[in-house]
């Protein structure tokens, strides 16, 4: 049986993102799970919550509800749980997150879809206009920071996927009104439904973060 691991931000298991993976991947991989935030409490994960000056992530705990954490500080817990799947001999790591994150020390092939996500991206849109969608609206300067590059024009709205999907619709709505091209959904947390009813309300063409970077697994492992 293959092996990847997979990591996440927030705390494992992912019971809303390993079924669709592994409906990409095939029942013959086994995904092995690791959370920065395994382990730690509700009241320890809010001493990482981010400062003003700090970048945004959002992520989820084990029992699904929403936590907010900063980038900078959820980096070392990562590496950590890296490390520990590296041992497992498995042939992939997923770092199941977009954010931006400093170069990581590891022997087995990491994916990281924020680089994946990008570049699609922008292979495809650099004369369009692009929509963004992403978490928070604690992200948005740095969501446009992040896509202005790689498309003529970026429009970003908010909307959680870990909250009421009616913020999806109402963003869905946003980029009809504003007349984008194509829709990126930038967080592993969005899933193939809520892709499927942006689409189906939209009629624009959406890229996913979570299966797009499934399909990038498939070809190696």
């Amino acid at each position: 049986m293959k092996k990847i691991g997979l990591v996440t931000i927030g705390q494992a298991p992912r019971t809303d993102l390993t079924p669709e993976l592994k409906m990409i991947l095939g029942e013959d991989v086994h995904i092995e799970e690791k959370g920065a935030l395994d382990g730690l409490s509700r009241e320890e994960v809010k001493e990482l919550y981010p400062k003003q000056t700090e970048e945004v992530l959002v992520t989820r705990m084990a029992d699904g509800t929403e936590v907010k954490i900063a980038g900078e500080k959820v980096f070392p817990l990562l590496k950590e749980r890296i490390k520990e799947l590296e041992k497992s001999n498995i042939n992939a790591i997923f770092l199941a997150c977009t954010g931006e994150f400093p170069d990581l020390d590891t022997e087995a092939l990491l994916i990281r879809p924020q680089k994946l996500l990008y570049y699609t991206i922008k292979a495809i849109a650099q004369d369009r206009t692009l929509g963004v969608a992403i978490p928070s609206q604690d992200q948005v300067p740095s969501a446009y920071e992040r896509w202005q590059k790689a498309a003529e024009k970026v429009v970003v709205e908010a909307c959680s996927p870990y909250g009421d999907i009616d913020e999806i619709k109402v963003a869905a709505d946003k980029f009809v009104r504003s007349k984008v091209d194509i829709i990126v959904m930038d967080c592993i947390g969005y899933t193939m439904k809520m892709k499927e009813m942006v689409h189906d309300k939209t009629k624009i063409p959406v890229v996913l973060a979570r299966s797009i970077s499934a399909k990038i697994i498939s070809e190696l492992v």
